[in-house]
């Protein structure tokens, strides 16, 4: 059990404690201070705080289960958000990087669409321009056909003038020269018609390319964003149940100030009690031994006198003391578990005040017998707030010392009052009161003060 060295003081040194992990724990809750974590690596830095964890189970043993169970979540929470905090990260990048690419796929795209539709604009002029060649062509032809040709001795038989016969001769070099040009016109329209035919197909290609690929990095943008959104959901989440676990460790450590000062009270009551009796038993001790030495010297003064006034010797009757006490070491209350906790100052993991830890800690499965460390009176046994049901078995004075133990947080009590031996069970392991795990809490009073139990095992 957690124990203050100065109870004047100890009520304000609980509080200020109290604040100031409270303080700590709320100024955590948002994921800025995440964020800035001095450990670069969110997955070592969570093993890290989950070995933490596993300490503060052991170390919290003798807090009240609501308290350690809100705290432990607390910090569960807090190893929590940085590797949140770096999922969001590496979203927000995907995010963006996904985005740059649909960004330069929807470029290449306009780029594609545009070749396409230049090239269907210059195919059709180039089909436009073959079919009026034809139609020139065609034309001529027709002329032809029209006039029975244009043959040399036509002309010559009907030319009337020589001068007619040459215009005529002209006539007919100009006709064929455009017929020629036509012609050629008409083969090099062809030509580029095939060619602009072949590069409109491998353009429609390019096309259908770029809208694969724009289509496939938006949809990959789309994920990214998703992706992002997911994770600063988590994040905001986790910065939410940071926000409230603080508010019920606040709520509950301020409960278990009011409950650790109730203790401090129950520990003052029963050290009274116990100094009380132990000052009784020590005045008794001290006339018993008064009486015993009073005793002894009589008997050495009559044995003196008979020994001066008889000259004959007779066999001495010694006398043997019985008002010694064996003087023996107190015996474990359970040999079962393993020991959990010393006697010794502690640094609260909690509201981070120094304490006594009055005690030692026996930890064992709910139900274990606890035994009596040694013979003597049960002078309580009740339960007492923090410290749940509690045997406490005054042994009286043994060595010259007053010593009196107790028994914490058990399960059941069995010895309600009387005498026990050493060995008799008194209660079974539990974890009552003030207590987040089965545990023995065992104290050792030596004249109505603690003790480490050790010094008497």
């Amino acid at each position: 059990m957690w124990r203050t060295p100065a109870p004047r003081t100890a009520s304000a040194r609980r509080v200020v404690g109290f604040a100031a992990v409270i303080a700590a724990s709320v100024a955590m809750t948002s994921p800025v201070a995440a964020r800035s974590s001095a450990d670069p690596d969110p997955n070592q830095q969570k093993r890290k705080v989950d070995s933490q964890i596993d300490q503060l189970r052991e170390d919290l043993l003798d807090t009240n289960a609501d308290l350690a169970n809100a705290f432990i979540a607390l910090k569960t929470t807090q190893g929590k958000l940085p590797g949140a905090q770096a999922a969001l990260g590496r979203a927000e990048a995907a995010a963006s990087r996904a985005q740059t690419a649909n960004a330069i796929a929807a470029q290449e795209l306009e780029v594609a669409e545009a070749n396409e539709v230049k090239a269907q604009d210059e195919l059709a002029a180039t089909s436009k321009e073959i079919s009026d060649s034809r139609g020139e062509v065609a034309q001529f032809a027709a002329q032809i056909y029209q006039e029975q040709g244009f043959g040399e001795f036509d002309m010559a038989m009907t030319s009337t003038t020589p001068q007619q016969f040459a215009d005529r001769i002209a006539l007919i070099g100009t006709v064929m020269d455009l017929q020629g040009q036509s012609m050629v016109k008409l083969a090099t329209a062809k030509a580029s018609q095939t060619a602009q035919e072949d590069l409109l197909s491998a353009l429609r290609v390019d096309s259908e390319k770029a809208k694969r690929k724009a289509e496939s990095t938006l949809a990959a943008a789309t994920k990214a964003r998703d992706d992002a959104t997911a994770a600063k959901n988590a994040l905001d989440a986790l910065a939410a149940q940071q926000t409230r676990e603080a508010a019920t460790v606040k709520a509950q450590s301020e409960a278990e100030t009011k409950r650790l000062n109730e203790m401090q009270a129950e520990s003052t009551r029963l050290g009274a009690v116990i100094k009380a009796r132990a000052a009784e038993a020590l005045r008794r001790a001290k006339i018993a031994a008064a009486a015993n030495a009073r005793a002894k010297a009589a008997a050495a003064a009559r044995a003196a006198k008979q020994s001066a006034t008889s000259s004959k010797s007779s066999p001495k009757r010694g006398r043997t003391s019985s008002g010694g006490s064996s003087g023996g070491p107190l015996s474990p209350p359970t040999t079962a578990g393993w020991i959990s906790s010393e006697y010794g100052m502690r640094l609260h993991p909690n509201d981070r005040v120094w304490r006594l830890h009055s005690g030692r800690d026996y930890a064992a499965p709910c139900g274990t017998p606890i035994r009596a460390a040694a013979p003597g009176t049960v002078i309580e046994s009740t339960y007492r707030g923090g410290y749940g049901n509690r045997v406490v078995v005054d042994h009286g004075v043994i060595g010259g010392v007053h010593l009196t133990t107790t028994y914490n947080h058990l399960q059941r009590i069995r010895t309600q009052s009387g005498r026990v031996a050493r060995g008799t069970i008194v209660g079974y392991e539990g974890s009552t009161g003030n207590s987040s795990g089965c545990h023995l809490h065992f104290e050792v009073y030596e004249d109505g003060s603690f003790v480490d139990p050790r010094r008497y095992l």
